[in-house]
């Protein structure tokens, strides 16, 4: 079994609100996550996949149509855009970096072909804090 980690990055902002509690609650469980006027971070996303190089080239899946399923599934749809507004796949959900990786992976997942198993969604969401999602 071998595993193939691809590393990309995005910008997005967001803020953490549930609608269903009072701002109060809001504030007092998520911080300044929760401003108003949102605030933004830098992400580095890392995903994993897995299985058997193919023979006839030595890859288990080649990294340029890796890169181009991500960036066409994940970072088009979240670079520079308002997770909580912009983004449809994000619809309904609280924009935890937990419910995002969740996310990526129900983004991508679908879209690999069979001969490959995505394994791992690593998402930072500032250089200290990171999420990693195993499906």
């Amino acid at each position: 079994m071998v595993y193939l980690t691809r590393q990309e990055h995005f910008n997005a902002a967001h803020k953490l609100y549930n609608p269903r509690w009072s701002k109060e609650q809001n504030e007092a469980v998520f911080g300044v996550c929760a401003n108003e006027n949102w605030h933004g971070h830098n992400y580095d996303l890392f995903v994993t996949i897995k299985g058997n190089p193919d023979p006839d080239t030595g890859f288990l899946y080649d990294v340029k149509k890796l890169s181009k399923l991500i960036k066409e599934h994940v970072i088009d749809k979240l670079d520079h855009k308002n997770l909580n507004l912009d983004v449809d796949f994000m619809k309904d959900q609280l924009c935890s970096t937990e419910n995002l990786a969740i996310a990526i992976w129900q983004q991508l997942q679908p879209h690999l072909p069979q001969q490959v198993e995505l394994h791992c969604i690593k998402l930072y969401e500032t250089p200290r804090i990171y999420v990693e999602y195993f499906g």
